[in-house]
């Protein structure tokens, strides 16, 4: 799974790179979480939850229905 979830992150990079930020994949936890970390312009950004909820998570979970959800550390 976590190879899956490094691909799909891979392929979202591009859209946060754009506006100058950047995500990395961190941990798949036992409870489904995928754990991310921004990075650049992302890192900090009054924006980045919405980032995280109506992008990241979206997408992954539209490919993985069992990702319970995802967040930043």
């Amino acid at each position: 799974m976590e190879e899956n979830l490094k691909t799909a992150i891979e392929n979202i990079r591009p859209f946060l790179q754009r506006d100058g930020g950047d995500v990395e994949f961190v941990k798949y936890t036992d409870e489904h979480i995928v754990q991310v970390k921004l990075k650049g312009a992302c890192h900090g950004c009054p924006h980045a939850q919405l980032t995280i909820k109506n992008g990241i998570e979206r997408i992954l979970k539209e490919q993985y229905p069992e990702i319970a959800g995802v967040e930043a550390v």
